[in-house]
């Protein structure tokens, strides 16, 4: 007997950006929420650099212009913070 599953590719319906976390709505019902720490770009921004986001890709990541960092449901979801880069 085989059990039938709909792979539903996850979708943000809202965010909110906190000092220590963002939250994620999806369209499917879920929350989930991971530390401003993932993002090494988002730890050093202002603020206002924090809240300036938008959402991308039909609701597949969020975007922060002013600190050109893009962070996705799927990252979020599979626990994968975005390393520092090396310094050479």
């Amino acid at each position: 007997m085989g059990i039938a599953v709909r792979v539903i590719e996850p979708r943000l319906l809202s965010v909110q950006v906190s000092a220590d976390e963002i939250t994620a709505f999806l369209v499917d019902g879920r929350t989930i929420s991971v530390p401003i720490a993932w993002s090494w770009r988002l730890s050093e921004a202002t603020p206002e650099q924090r809240l300036n986001y938008e959402i991308i890709g039909e609701g597949l990541g969020i975007h922060w212009p002013d600190i050109d960092e893009d962070i996705s449901v799927e990252g979020m979801l599979y626990g994968s913070p975005a390393p520092r880069p090396r310094s050479n």
